[in-house]
Parts: structure tokens; sequence; C-alpha cells
């Protein structure tokens, strides 16, 4: 990939617009809570990457940035918890999509809203499709992820301009003023906010599979700046949109922007534009999804070649070159999870407790990666290193600032939603399944130190 598909790639793997009817739900407040997120945590992880996968441009990504800087147990660990981070997030973004694509069908089929086997069975379809499109390869996955890409701006941009349109005709429908927009940091929102942190990542996914980048150290470092020139602008300016056409009480997590478009579409006498718009969602998020198995698949193939999994794990396949097995295996791991997730509870509670397994797996290693920058800047060389202006003191300020974000949404993320009518449950499953995700890994690696030996 050059520069070009890179730079799409950290688009479709940086935006996901589950996140903007999130955002919304926290009404005109969002705006700042976007702003932190990205300040806080969003530009101290394009910082890391960049440099880290400077120092390290193998084949890896974070398993090989934090096993180089901690030791092997530490970039196994890492490397686990970020390959089982997406166990939840496949079946939580197929959920969001499944929701959008009843917009595919009319009315009738939005009577299938609640409808629990229509949401497991799309998210099922969804991973074999892009299970199978990933072992052919990066020539036909990069389509997908290409065309995710249009697949996310796109279905905001419309928005926007239907928002536009609205507030030209209808006047906003949320009251926006300095007064009103000021952030609540109670506990409801908070938790919120650490969901709009975990939307900004997607940084770190294409170093994982650094050799089929063209020159790396130098592709990464113009990639990222022009992904995050359309990650940002797209978030707040789609949130805005959202609470222009409807109040954020009524904005559903799991349809918000499409349902936003379709409500301003009919009301502007172009009601045909939210067929067109749920099929690029839908597409958009096919994509992201692909984008995130495509890199994360490489986890899994880079530790086996270490010998800490299964050798079966660093085979590639004869005719497509592709980790075949590693995308097999995360991708039926993502089926049970889809299983799991939705046991005991309905459509909304199962979507609520994937994100929240989704985002602690996943920031555990953006921990790591974090005090990885910190470790590395205290006395190794800087020969072929990228580094941003300010050099050692830019790099660990930014780190401690991403750090502390990390933590914060660590803690923030375990605690079920506001909304939530089992919260024992909820609670049992994010914090049960974690703890036997991680177990599991440590086992692993124990069982693998002693196969080696």
């Amino acid at each position: 990939m050059g520069v070009a598909d890179l730079a799409l790639f950290y688009i479709v793997t940086g935006i996901s617009l589950r996140w903007i009817a999130s955002a919304a739900m926290l009404g005109q407040a969002a705006l700042w809570y976007w702003a932190l997120a990205f300040l806080g945590f969003y530009i101290p992880l394009i910082a890391a990457v960049i440099e880290l996968s400077s120092r390290y441009p193998q084949e890896g990504g974070l398993y090989v940035w934090v096993r180089e800087t901690f030791g092997p147990f530490a970039g196994f660990m890492a490397g686990w918890s970020y390959w089982t981070s997406n166990l939840p997030y496949f079946p939580s973004v197929f959920y969001f999509d499944a929701g959008n694509a009843l917009y595919l069908g009319g009315p009738r089929l939005q009577a299938m809203t609640g409808s629990t086997v229509y949401f497991m069975v799309f998210a099922l379809i969804g991973l074999a499709v892009i299970t199978a499109i990933n072992i052919a390869g990066l020539k036909w996955g990069k389509w997908l992820h290409n065309i995710g890409a249009l697949g996310m701006w796109v279905p905001a941009a419309i928005v926007v301009v239907l928002a536009a349109f609205f507030w030209a005709r209808f006047g906003s429908v949320t009251r926006f003023d300095a007064a009103a927009s000021m952030p609540n940091f109670d506990l409801a929102h908070l938790v919120i906010l650490s969901g709009l942190a975990f939307a900004l990542s997607g940084p770190e996914a294409a170093s994982f599979m650094s050799g089929e980048i063209r020159d790396p150290r130098r592709t990464i470092p113009r990639a990222l700046p022009l992904a995050g020139l359309v990650v940002l602008p797209v978030y707040i300016l789609g949130t805005i949109a959202v609470l222009v056409i409807m109040p954020a009480g009524e904005v559903n997590p799991l349809q918000g922007l499409v349902q936003a478009g379709s409500l301003a579409a009919h009301k502007l006498g172009v009601g045909w534009i939210a067929w067109p718009l749920a099929l690029l969602i839908t597409l958009g998020n096919l994509g992201a999804a692909s984008g995130y198995l495509a890199g994360c698949a490489r986890l899994p193939f880079a530790v086996g070649i270490d010998r800490m999994l299964p050798q079966a794990f660093a085979r590639v396949h004869p005719r497509w070159g592709t980790p075949w097995v590693a995308l097999l295996v995360q991708g039926g791991l993502g089926a049970v999870f889809c299983v799991l997730g939705q046991a005991g509870t309905g459509v909304r509670g199962a979507y609520e407790v994937l994100v929240s397994m989704g985002i602690i797996a996943t920031f555990l290693p953006f921990a790591g990666v974090f005090l990885a920058v910190i470790r590395v800047n205290r006395g190794v060389g800087d020969k072929g290193v990228t580094r941003l202006p300010g050099g050692r003191v830019t790099s660990i300020g930014l780190a401690l600032i991403g750090l502390i974000t990390t933590l914060v949404a660590l803690v923030l993320a375990a605690l079920p939603a506001g909304d939530e009518t089992n919260k024992p449950l909820a609670l049992l499953k994010i914090i049960g399944l974690t703890v036997v995700l991680l177990g599991t890994g440590a086992a692993i690696y124990r069982a693998g130190r002693r196969k080696a030996a």
C-alpha cells in the first residue's frame, strides 16, 4: 500500500459512524467531548504510532513495540488483549450495521428493530463475508477498505448537507449556545466519553501488516496526518447535523445517523435519499470491519511465528499468501462472542456490553504503547526514528496525556450504561469475560514457553 491507500485505510479504521449517534446523545456538549477525545487520545496515539513504527518497522505493530520495550510476556499480553478486543468489536459493528441496513427495506423492515434473531444472523453473515475476502488477500480486500472509506465520510457529508437545508427551512431542533454547550461531567456522560476516545482509535491498525506497506517508515508518517484531516471533521460535523435534525433524547445509538438523515430527507421532500444513505453506511461499516480484521489477524500470525501460539497461526495460504488460519480463528471466535453478548438481554443491551468489552481490551495494550514511548525515550538511540517537533519532550508529554486518558477510559468503560435495565448482569459480562480472555492469554503464554523449553 502507498500513501493514498494507507490514508484511506486509516480513514476507514479511524471513523465509525456509530459513534456519531453515541455522541449526539450527549446533546450540544458532544462537541467539547470530541475535542477532549481528540486532544487527549488521538493526537498522542498518532505521535506514538509514528515514533514506534519507525523504531520497529517490522510486521506485528504494538505487539512488537511492547515486546521490544518490556519483554516477551508483556508483548504477548498486549497483542493478545488487542486481538481479543476485536472479538466483541466485530459483532458490535455488525449490530450497528444491521440497524442501518433495515432502512434498505423501507418501513416494513423497521419492525425488526428489536429482533435478536435478525441482528445475530446479520452479524454472522457479515463476519463470514469479510473473513472470506481477507483470506483472498489485500489485493481484493483493499477495494472493500477503500469503498468503506467512502462509506464513512460520504454518508456523513450527505447528512450534513441535509441538515443545512433543514436548518434553513425549519430551524435547528437543538438550541446551540455557549451556556448550553458546556460539558456536564457527570458519570453517564463520562462513560460515553470513553467511547468517543475509543472511536478515535485506528492509527495503530496498519502497523500490524507493515510488510504490505511500501516503505512504512516514510509512508506511515505521511498517511496518518492526511487521515486526521478527515476523521475529526466527519465526527464533529456529523454530530452537529444529527442534533440539528432531532433532539438528543430521541437518538437511537444503533441507527442515529441514518435515522436523522431519513427524517430530514422526508421532511425536505427528498425521501429517496434515505436508501442510498443506508446502503453507503452499510458498506462503510463492512469495510471498517474488514480493515480491522485484516490488521488484527496479523497479530496471532506474528505471535505464531514467535512460537507463542500453535504454528498453524503462522501458516500462509499457498495461493494468496495470507494468514488464513488466523483469519478463520478470528472470524469464528467473533461469531461466538456475538452469541455470548446477546445472552440474557435485548439487542441494545447486547450492543452496549460488546462495546464496553471492546473498549477495555483495546485500551489495555494502548496503555502499554504509551508506556513504551516513555521508556524508549529514556536512553535508546534515535537513529532512523521519525520525531515530532520538540523531540523527546514532545514525545513523553503526549505519551503521558495519552496514558492518563487511556487509564480513565478503562475505568469508565467497565461501568454499565445508565439506561441498562440489568446492571449486575451487564457488569458480570463485561468484567467476567474480560478476565477470562486475559487469563486464557496468560495460560497460552505459559504453555507456549514450556513447549519452547
